[in-house]
């Protein structure tokens, strides 16, 4: 496989994570509300950082949830 294959994988994975969790939105508490936002919002500031790297899109993506997460946690 090629970075350029793996990398598109990655971004439809999050895509479909990120998905599956407003699936179930309205159960969800604040905290984890913001940590699904969070993580999609950061991997795509991830990928488009580091130019689709994997490592920058996952990167991201956790940073982005653990932000998210203790933003939510104020709410």
């Amino acid at each position: 496989m090629t970075l350029t294959t793996i990398t598109k994988l990655a971004a439809v994975a999050l895509v479909s994570v990120a998905a599956a969790g407003c699936s179930s939105w309205d159960s969800m508490s604040s905290r984890q509300k913001g940590a699904v936002t969070g993580a999609g919002v950061g991997g795509v500031a991830g990928a488009a950082i580091t130019g689709g790297s994997v490592l920058g899109t996952v990167g991201g993506a956790a940073i982005g949830g653990v932000v998210g997460d203790q933003i939510g946690k104020h709410q």
